[in-house]
């Protein structure tokens, strides 16, 4: 993740999580917000695929605790 794109998420952070979207994926292009994605950000799926931690069942624990 680029500084603009770090940046971008500390400003999007605090009204999504007011928004209660605890999951959320941005798409960046040439250092510009293009999209907010809510219903299928898809970063989980590549992590996945590099046979990365299992970041969907970490995820999943966090929602259920969080909505519990």
């Amino acid at each position: 993740m680029v500084p603009n794109e770090r940046k971008t998420c500390a400003h999007l952070g605090p009204a999504l999580r007011e928004r209660g979207l605890l999951f959320v994926g941005i798409d960046v292009i040439d250092g510009h917000l293009t999209e907010i994605n809510v219903t299928s950000p898809t970063g989980i799926r590549a992590i996945a695929r590099l046979d990365g931690p299992d970041v969907a069942a970490k995820i999943w624990d966090v929602i259920e605790k969080k909505r519990g």
